[in-house]
């Protein structure tokens, strides 16, 4: 089975709208839902007749828009209240041991915060769990993201780890549209801290029996365009039958920010550059034409 799935659900009403779109007119059966943002609860209602039937996800988020806990995560934050703090800042933070006690406070606080925030719209009393750009694979955002759930005793179904296999690009290297060597890079990074995260808590990620998912999202990301997922799919279909599983999501963002409204309240430099792409509704449309191939 696969998960068809879009980040960034709940960010503004008119991109989410967009998203939804996907669902209806394409093959989207998952969203990940930003816990900050102060549309949430209006673009969750716009979905409540079909929530049920996604699979909604916390888009943990230390990136766009402000923190929840508001000043008492001043060390993530800039002068006008947004965050603004790299990941190559956090991931050098989780190696520093007195900044990162520091922060780590901070931290636990907003993933709490942003858990509760979105604790009604898990389907089935469970939490499924990403992160914006990523960001809950840093280890001192993991660590305490791992100490809030058993402080709180919370459920958990799913914690995605964005671990692409490099087999599943290398029989169309050549063939695929807008791969980046930068993507490359992010993805050994990616893959090298789902290993120490899965490694640490290998105990306590066996107890919670959650899903495992071959992931494609990363090394394409910004480019997951129709012809080239459908190139990538064969291979990754080898490798699911050669683990004896059938699982696999694959990330796509059509949510594209073009209100122009919206476009000036991003807050991110780099969320503004990919959210105001061309290539969301590019994104867009693959959904929607791989649904051409799916009933329901």
């Amino acid at each position: 089975m696969i998960e068809y799935h879009a980040d960034d659900y709940g960010l503004f009403p008119e991109q989410s709208r967009h998203i939804a779109e996907c669902y209806h007119k394409g093959a989207l059966n998952g969203i990940s839902i930003m816990p900050n943002s102060p549309y949430l609860k209006e673009c969750m209602e716009e979905i409540s007749d079909i929530k049920e039937k996604l699979f909604v996800t916390v888009h943990l988020n230390f990136v766009e828009g402000k923190p929840i806990i508001g000043n008492r995560a001043d060390m993530l934050t800039n002068d006008k209240g947004n965050f603004d703090c790299g990941f190559i800042k956090l991931l050098a933070v989780s190696y520093i041991p007195f900044l990162r006690r520091a922060y780590y406070r901070q931290i636990r606080r907003e993933i709490e915060a942003q858990l509760r925030a979105c604790e009604e719209y898990m389907n089935g009393g469970k939490f499924r769990i990403d992160g914006h750009v990523h960001y809950h694979m840093i280890p001192v955002i993991f660590d305490a993201l791992m100490d809030v759930i058993r402080s709180n005793d919370f459920k958990v179904s799913y914690i995605r780890f964005p671990y692409e296999e490099i087999p599943v690009y290398a029989r169309n290297l050549f063939k695929l549209k807008g791969l980046k060597a930068v993507n490359f890079v992010k993805v050994m990074i990616l893959n090298t801290l789902v290993a120490r995260n899965k490694a640490k808590y290998r105990k306590a990620l066996k107890k919670f029996d959650l899903e495992d998912k071959l992931f494609m999202g990363v090394m394409l990301s910004g480019h997951m365009f129709y012809d080239n997922v459908r190139m990538c799919l064969k291979s990754a279909g080898d490798i699911l039958e050669k683990r004896g599983k059938d699982e696999m999501e694959i990330l796509f963002h059509p949510g594209d920010v073009s209100v122009p409204a919206d476009v000036e309240n991003l807050t991110s430099k780099d969320d503004y550059n990919f959210l105001t792409s061309s290539n969301r509704m590019k994104e867009a449309q693959a959904l929607k034409k791989f649904g051409n191939n799916i009933s329901r």
